[in-house]
C-alpha cells in the first residue's frame, strides 16, 4: 500500500467523508526506453477501472533535435488502444498499412482483436527541432465475444469530438455518452472517456458509470472533502451526488464503464484466456504476426 492510499483511508476513517472514494492510485515510472512514463493502471491493487486495464500519462517531455518517440514495432490482441495528445505528435504506423499523425485533440483507436502490430514514432520534419511531447495512452479490454475480432484502425480528428460546456467548465467527451452528448469513437462495452478543464473554485459533477475513476494530469482536485492530487487516480465508489472540485488549475480525465470479467495480462497482450496469451507470445517469438509497412526492419523482442 502507498504512503498516499494509507494516509487517505486513515483521513477518510477520522472524517468518515469520503465513502464515494474506494481508492487513490499513485503511478509508478516506466522506462519505455529512453521516455519514462507514469504508469496508472494495473496495479497490485486495482487492476480494471470498467473496461479500461492500462492508463500511461506520457510526459510533459522535451525533446532537443534529433530525438523523440522511437517505439519499435510490437504486437497486441485481445484489447484496443486509445492515444490522445494534449501536446506534440506521434506517427503512428500498424500492419494493416495504417499511417496516421497524432495530433492534440485526435483520438487514435487501433483495436488490436485477433492480432495487430504497430510501432509509435515521429515525422522527421517534427524531430529535427526543440519540441514537446504529453499525452495519455490507455488499453480497453475486450469483450470475449469481440477479443478475437478482425483488427482495425480508427482515427477521430479533434473537430469530430463533441465538446460542451459545463457550469463554465469545458468538457470533451472522447468516447461514451456525459453531459447530454454522445462520442462518435467506437465502443465494445459501455465505455466512459472524458477530459476536462477546471480553474480554481470550479465544479464538475461526475457522470454516471457503473465503474469510475479520475486522474489528474495537472492540477489537484477535491471530492468531499479528499485531496487528489496530482499526477493521482481516484477510483469512486457507484454512489451518486459526486461533485470534483479544483482547488488549482486543473486538466483531468474521467474515465469508467462496465465491469468486465477476468482479464489476463501479460506485456503487450490482454486476453480472458491465458492460453490465448501463450499463444501469442509463441507467434510473436516465432515471427507469425504480420510486419508494419514501412517499418519492417526493426522490432522490440518478446519480453520474459
Amino acid at each position: 500500500m502507498s504512503n498516499l492510499t494509507r494516509k487517505v483511508e486513515q483521513d477518510c476513517a477520522a472524517e468518515q467523508g469520503c465513502d464515494a472514494i474506494e481508492l487513490i492510485i499513485q503511478p509508478r515510472d516506466k522506462d519505455l526506453g529512453g521516455f519514462s512514463v507514469r504508469r496508472t493502471l494495473p496495479t497490485a491493487q486495482r487492476k480494471m477501472v470498467g473496461p479500461w486495464i492500462f492508463f500511461d500519462h506520457m510526459g510533459p517531455a522535451e525533446f532537443p533535435p534529433g530525438e523523440g518517440i522511437k517505439v519499435r514495432p510490437h504486437p497486441h490482441i485481445n484489447l484496443a488502444t486509445v492515444t490522445y495528445l494534449f501536446e506534440g505528435e506521434i506517427l503512428h504506423r500498424d500492419s494493416l498499412g495504417s499511417l496516421q499523425a497524432i495530433r492534440p485533440g485526435d483520438i487514435n483507436l487501433m483495436v488490436a482483436g485477433s492480432g495487430i502490430v504497430h510501432s509509435e514514432r515521429e515525422r522527421p520534419e517534427w524531430t529535427a527541432t526543440a519540441h514537446r511531447l504529453h499525452g495519455l495512452q490507455l488499453w480497453l479490454a475486450l469483450p470475449e465475444k469481440d477479443e478475437e475480432v478482425d483488427p482495425a484502425f480508427h482515427h477521430y480528428p479533434a473537430a469530430d469530438i463533441p465538446a460542451v460546456t459545463v457550469e463554465g467548465v469545458p468538457v470533451r467527451v472522447m468516447m461514451g455518452t456525459a453531459y447530454g452528448v454522445s462520442s462518435p469513437v467506437r465502443a465494445f462495452a459501455e465505455t466512459l472517456y472524458v477530459e476536462a478543464h477546471l480553474h480554481p473554485g470550479q465544479t464538475l459533477a461526475l457522470p454516471a458509470a457503473q465503474e469510475r475513476a479520475v486522474y489528474v494530469a495537472q492540477g489537484s482536485l477535491k471530492a468531499r472533502d479528499t485531496v487528489i492530487p496530482q499526477h493521482a487516480m481516484a477510483v469512486f465508489a457507484d454512489v451518486e451526488g459526486v461533485v470534483l472540485e479544483a482547488t488549482e488549475e486543473s486538466r483531468i480525465a474521467i474515465i469508467g464503464g462496465e465491469r468486465l470479467g477476468k482479464r489476463f495480462i501479460d506485456w503487450n497482450f490482454v486476453s480472458s484466456r491465458q492460453e490465448r496469451i501463450e499463444q501469442a507470445r509463441r507467434d510473436w517469438k516465432e515471427g507469425r504476426f504480420p510486419k508494419v509497412p514501412g517499418d519492417e526492419i526493426e522490432f522490440i523482442p518478446l519480453a520474459d
